[in-house]
């Protein structure tokens, strides 16, 4: 038995005794407002389509896609951000689909802020590996590489044929130089002043893309790693915040999340705008396949990823779980 005074007079433990004491001292909380539910949608298919590799998320329909969103409204969440996944037909070398006011991303965009209006921020994916044959992110030249200053060109087109369509929020993610000054531009030129960018700040070649592949049929050979970030690397990504908040990004993120929380900690730190936080296909993919096995309990693991997210800085997460996880937190 410890008599008074003697060690240890500091005990922790005393706001851990309850959950009502651990639920007033807890130091982050998870809120629907902070979720944004990536979505696909599919050219040319009748019935959404299940993606293999990611159980529960699917390929959907124009019609599916407007119920998702409205699902997202009453969930509470803040935004939804868009893949378009054209016809295999119709991809070319230089994503012709991404700039064509009726291609699949267009179309979707219309639908849903007419199902929404201003209830969702409507974001856009601004890139062209859904669109390519070839399955990158910008524009290749005669010896295959990938032209970054032609990229960024098609980059500005993609912006303003988006912003036509109806999205609130752009999302540059090809991890070009200059594509946030660019897209700004673009999108200041045809007066479109209030339509915002989240800036994929830092973006790494990550091995957790795995089951995104599929989700947007991409047709990619080879890897991304001339653009995309090396993981051994963090001072870099210091570098491309300082780079997109000069060329004037209005949210920054980091992808993948869970892997790089330190660099999210450390993007948070000096961001002056708001910091995002993408848990990709990958980190989704290794909790449903474990909780499927019977190895974790799914619920509790999905909210100890989203609040180490949280933790670690980021403002807003982009997740799978979006509507899931806001409907369980209300």
């Amino acid at each position: 038995m410890t008599t008074y005074g003697s060690f240890p007079g500091s005990r922790p433990r005393r706001l851990r005794t309850s959950p009502v004491m651990r639920r007033m001292v807890a130091e982050t909380r998870l809120h629907p407002a902070d979720f944004i539910l990536p979505a696909f949608v599919r050219e040319g298919i009748s019935e959404p389509v299940p993606i293999s590799a990611m159980p529960g998320v699917v390929q959907h329909t124009r019609d599916s896609l407007k119920k998702a969103a409205a699902e997202a409204v009453a969930a509470g969440i803040s935004g939804i951000m868009l893949f378009g996944v054209p016809e295999e037909s119709k991809k070319d070398a230089l994503g012709t689909p991404g700039t064509d006011p009726d291609g699949i991303l267009q179309v979707a965009l219309r639908d849903v802020r007419a199902e929404v209006g201003d209830e969702l921020l409507v974001m856009s994916d601004l890139c062209l590996d859904e669109t390519t044959d070839h399955g990158h992110c910008g524009v290749l030249d005669e010896l295959g590489r990938v032209d970054n200053d032609a990229t960024l060109e098609r980059y500005a087109e993609m912006a303003q044929v988006q912003a036509d369509a109806g999205a609130h929020v752009v999302g540059p993610s090809g991890m070009m130089d200059g594509q946030i000054g660019v897209v700004r531009d673009a999108l200041d030129q045809i007066g479109r002043e209030d339509v915002a960018i989240l800036a994929y700040t830092v973006k790494y070649a990550s091995a957790f893309f795995g089951p995104f592949r599929e989700a947007v049929g991409s047709s990619l050979k080879g890897d991304r790693k001339t653009y995309q970030q090396d993981p051994a690397n963090a001072r870099e990504s210091m570098r491309e915040l300082a780079l997109d908040l000069e060329e004037g990004a209005d949210m920054v993120m980091v992808k993948p999340a869970g892997p790089y929380l330190d660099i999210l900690a450390k993007v948070a730190e000096v961001s002056d705008v708001p910091v995002a936080a993408y848990q990709i296909s990958g980190e989704y993919s290794m909790i449903e396949a474990a909780a499927e096995k019977g190895w974790i309990d799914r619920d509790k693991a999905i909210f100890e990823a989203l609040t180490g997210i949280k933790r670690a800085g980021a403002q807003n997460i982009l997740t799978y779980w979006a509507v899931e996880a806001a409907q369980k937190l209300r």
